[in-house]
């Protein structure tokens, strides 16, 4: 796996780790997601040091389920090469959207978002850049996924999202929300602090709007969120681990 472009003074970045895994049954009654082993240590060890690789560095990780078991294994980030910090959903589940919400006054006007169960290794510099250009408040990055390792949710043609919803999908939907958004605050100035939603609901709105961007991406994404996904990013980082090409 080549070097990604690192980039410098990177926004922050959210990455959402508080959700129950349910889909991964008894796995995840005691251990939340995030420290699962993947290739001979938790998940986010790996997640945290590809980051970092990236250029970055300034991480808050959204957490819930079993929240002070990842703070204790990941303590201040400091030997995965970044700095994390974190903002806990506290007594009730506030969705992905919500602890985003509750997490603005550490990650600021301009932020990353990933999701806790997502190994990505496309280069994010130039997602930044298209971002920046765009001047508007959000931006998607997409996948041609032709339903190979998920159901594409993600209706995108010369450029543009045109539509997205994970809840209703459509044949004409080829690509698949890669996992990886950039975000302003304005785009969450709608919801009210301690509000409960979803970060797909806020996605689907921004897309009717007209206010969000697209940005496709050529390397397939990774997951641990179901049984066969987790087996798989298991074999991919194992073998990356050695050396071997995927």
């Amino acid at each position: 796996m080549s070097a990604p472009l690192r980039i410098d003074n990177s926004p922050p970045l959210a990455l959402l780790a508080g959700g129950l895994a349910t889909r991964l049954g008894a796995l995840t009654a005691r251990v939340p997601k995030s420290l699962l082993q993947v290739a001979g240590e938790p998940f986010i060890a790996h997640q945290l040091r590809v980051l970092a690789s990236q250029g970055v560095q300034n991480i808050v990780v959204c957490s819930g389920h079993l929240d002070e078991q990842i703070e204790a294994f990941v303590g201040d980030g400091a030997r995965f090469g970044c700095r994390v910090r974190y903002s806990a959903d506290g007594l009730r589940p506030l969705g992905t959207g919500g602890a985003i919400r509750k997490a603005l006054p550490l990650i600021g006007s301009c932020f990353w978002v990933m999701y806790g169960d997502s190994y990505l290794t496309a280069p994010f510099a130039p997602v930044l850049d298209a971002f920046r250009a765009s001047r508007v408040p959000a931006l998607m990055t997409v996948f041609r996924n032709d339903n190979r390792w998920d159901t594409s949710n993600v209706l995108f043609e010369h450029g543009k999202v045109l539509r997205y919803d994970k809840k209703h999908r459509q044949p004409g939907m080829k690509h698949i929300d890669y996992g990886l958004g950039l975000f302003s605050t304005a785009a969450f100035a709608r919801f009210p602090d301690e509000a409960a939603f979803d970060l797909g609901d806020l996605q689907a709105l921004l897309v009717e709007e007209g206010c969000i961007a697209g940005y496709e991406v050529d390397c397939r994404f990774y997951e641990i969120g179901s049984p066969a996904g987790l087996r798989e990013t298991d074999a991919f980082l194992t073998e990356s681990m050695r050396g071997v090409p995927a």
